[in-house]
This record gives C-alpha cells, sequence and structure tokens, in this order.
C-alpha cells in the first residue's frame, strides 16, 4: 500500500487547510497574467528577458560533478537568472494563508527556494522566473485573499490591526484599494506607482475566509479545541525539552 503524506495533525478545518497548504493541493480561485504579476513584483519590465548573473549552466563547461548529475537544476538555474524575491503580508483577522505556512508551502513543493519566516510576513528568494512560479501559485489559489493578503516588500505594517470598513486590510502605502466588487492593486510590493490597475479579484466574504483560514481564533476555530494538534505540541515540546537535558538513560 502507497504510503500517504501526514503532513499536520488535527481534526478542525483549520487543521484541514494547513495539511492543504503544506501539500499545495488548494484551489485555484483566479487568474493572475504574467506581465500583470511582474508589474506588481516590480523586479523587472513585463515582457523584458530575465537578467542572468551566470551564463546559461549548458554553455559554461562546468567539470564533472557526480551531486550535478544527480540534482536536475531548477529552470531559473539553468539559465543563469539572477535571485530576487516575493513577500507576503497575511492580516491575523482570518485571513487564509500565515507565513509559516507560506514557508511550508514553498518548500516542500518546490525547488531551489530560501523561504524566510517572520511573525507578520514571508519571503521567498530565488532565481527569478521560479520565485514567479511560487508568487503566481500562491496568489492565484485560496492561499491568499486580495483583501486579507498583500504582496509588500517593503514598510509591511498591518497584519496585525483591525480591518477597516472595507475589510482591506491596512497598508501605510496604500498599495491596494478596492474598487467596486474587487481589489485593485496601483503599486507594486514596494510602493511605486505602476503604470496600469491590476485587478486581483473579488476578496473573500468573512464567512469564506473563516472557513478557509489556516489562523486558529478563539472567535472562530479555537487552538485547544483541536485535541489532536495540542496533543502533538506536547509531544514534540516534551521531546526536545528531553533531549536538550540528554538524560542518561
Amino acid at each position: 500500500m502507497a504510503y500517504e503524506l501526514q503532513y499536520y495533525p488535527g481534526a478542525t478545518s483549520v487543521a484541514e487547510n494547513r495539511r492543504k497548504h503544506m501539500s499545495g493541493k488548494v484551489e485555484k480561485l483566479r487568474e493572475i497574467s504574467d506581465d500583470d504579476l511582474t508589474l506588481v513584483l516590480g523586479h523587472r519590465a513585463p515582457g523584458s528577458d530575465y537578467p542572468s548573473t551566470h551564463p546559461p549552466l549548458a554553455e559554461m563547461g562546468e567539470p564533472e560533478c557526480s551531486i550535478r548529475e544527480l540534482v536536475e537544476p531548477t529552470p531559473g538555474a539553468k539559465a543563469g537568472d539572477r535571485v530576487r524575491y516575493v513577500q507576503f503580508v497575511d492580516s491575523m483577522y482570518n485571513g487564509p494563508s500565515v507565513p509559516y505556512f507560506r514557508s511550508y508551502n514553498a518548500a516542500i513543493n518546490f525547488r531551489g527556494v530560501d523561504p524566510g519566516t517572520l511573525s507578520g510576513r514571508q519571503v521567498v528568494e530565488a532565481r527569478e522566473r521560479d520565485m514567479e512560479e511560487i508568487a503566481k501559485f500562491q496568489m492565484e489559489t485560496e492561499m491568499t485573499c486580495p483583501a486579507l493578503a498583500s504582496l509588500r516588500g517593503a514598510t509591511v505594517h498591518g497584519h496585525s490591526l483591525r480591518l477597516p470598513e472595507d475589510g482591506v486590510m491596512f497598508d501605510m502605502l496604500d498599495r491596494c484599494r478596492k474598487e467596486g466588487d474587487v481589489i485593485v492593486m496601483h503599486k507594486d510590493q514596494v510602493g511605486r506607482p505602476i503604470d496600469k490597475k491590476v485587478n486581483l479579484g473579488k476578496p473573500m466574504s468573512p464567512e469564506e475566509a473563516a472557513k478557509r483560514t489556516t489562523i486558529y481564533r478563539v472567535d472562530n476555530v479555537a487552538f485547544r479545541d483541536d485535541a489532536e494538534v495540542i496533543e502533538w505540541v506536547h509531544r514534540v515540546f516534551d521531546q526536545r525539552t528531553t533531549y536538550g537535558f540528554k538524560p542518561e538513560n
């Protein structure tokens, strides 16, 4: 019988959503064109070639290496792309994802990535075209609600603030706005104005966000209500502590 990966314990909707984000088996909710993605990332002009830091690997004439033969390089590494980043901020008010689970998604499902996890933001560095693949995946799926998550490469504040009346997470640089029933981004991730507004799609309703979130909250799905998660958190904490003391027996 084939082994089925077990990503995360728990019987609640939050636990199930965490398993989905880790496995990459998430629902696609919207389309973001390649040019629009390039605009909001702000690393190069839409339609331009990828800048490189070295020639394509096929042209470099590298010496024989058994590891190189075993490990297939990513498309970005093959082409010699420079390393670039995408950084997400997720609202604590039932945002679909949280920094750790964006990192898990990137590290488990993509290669050649360097995820960084902080309390209110999550960054992934990778070769540029590989990074764009990750950004597009996370932006187009249920991992992101355009009102409760946004690209912020600088001045990231807002994830822990109460939502304003329109339900769009506060942004000091005003990169995203609600226009009609959709969220538009009119600046790139570091706050520079872009040539056109990028339609990020409709925001989730409060009810849908509560159903899709990976955040335990006492006013939705409380952490202490998930007995299996509590059991495993206690077990991991106990075993790490015991190992730290290095008992003789």
